[in-house]
């Protein structure tokens, strides 16, 4: 019996669409039969927006706080190596169509892995392919069918919106007054108690690592940095006073002894 090789699947989810990350998923199920890391490396956006993609193929998200350029392929490639090291996979499968990879491609296989690319049709170019051992280029579907799907109902909306059109000049000068009326409570209301200040998406993922943050009471830095870690917000030897430094609008740090607290509970 052939023994299953270890596969370690890293997607670079800034740069191919969520249908490529499926198909790539899929493709490599059927060459190996397993995937023993799946990995997407993205921004915080990104990873709300396809919070149900990655759920769905069991995907673990690698969420990327840091908003320099490069920033997540930094994180990508920075992950891979110590995952060679620390996993000794037989294939990596990096999904991309950056040929800034090139580097890492080179120290991958020198640790003796089996390096194969996935990219997208259209934004892969030679000097990407030729650095792999193999290299597949999936196309991307959902764009024009959803893009016809729009422009069907936009034109078959133009009918219903003319009759509804005439049915609203009828009882215009009614709802006007309403209005009025609705717009002088609701500027009122509006004066005797300010609107909540919302939560950054990059704050949301730190609160739901570190739920004790929701408190808004003062939460030792040291358990949260471990939380951070644990959800994979923070690298291995990151500083969580300098992930806080660039979230001072939302996190207080206080000195001796190191806590953090969450100044969003007070305006919630």
């Amino acid at each position: 019996m052939t023994p299953t090789l270890r596969v370690m699947l890293l997607i670079d989810a800034d740069n191919v669409s969520a249908d490529v990350i499926e198909q790539a998923v899929q493709r490599t199920m059927d060459e190996y039969g397993a995937i023993h890391v799946r990995r997407a490396y993205c921004n915080a956006e990104m990873a709300v927006n396809r919070q149900g993609l990655f759920k769905q193929l069991s995907v673990r998200p690698m969420v990327n706080l840091s908003a320099g350029k490069n920033s997540t392929d930094i994180a990508l490639a920075v992950d891979a190596i110590d995952l060679v090291i620390a996993e000794r996979p037989d294939v990596v499968v990096l999904v991309s169509s950056d040929s800034d990879f090139a580097p890492l491609v080179s120290r991958l296989r020198e640790k003796g892995c089996r390096v194969c690319g996935i990219g997208q049709q259209g934004k892969t170019g030679d000097e990407t392919v030729g650095i792999y051992d193999t290299f597949i280029d999936l196309a991307h579907h959902s764009a024009k069918p959803a893009a016809r799907t729009a422009a069907a109902k936009k034109v078959a909306a133009k009918v219903p919106a003319a009759k509804t059109a005439r049915a609203k000049s009828a009882t215009a000068p009614a709802k006007k007054a309403a209005t009025k009326t609705a717009a002088r409570k609701t500027t009122r209301a509006a004066v005797a108690k300010p609107a909540p200040r919302p939560t950054s998406e990059a704050a949301e993922f730190i609160l739901q690592a570190a739920p004790a943050l929701r408190s808004g009471a003062d939460v030792p830095l040291n358990d949260v940095a471990q939380a951070l870690r644990a959800a994979g917000l923070l690298g291995k030897h990151g500083s969580s006073l300098k992930l806080f430094d660039k979230l001072t609008a939302e996190f207080a740090v206080l000195q001796h002894p190191d806590r953090i607290r969450w100044t969003g509970a007070s305006a919630s």
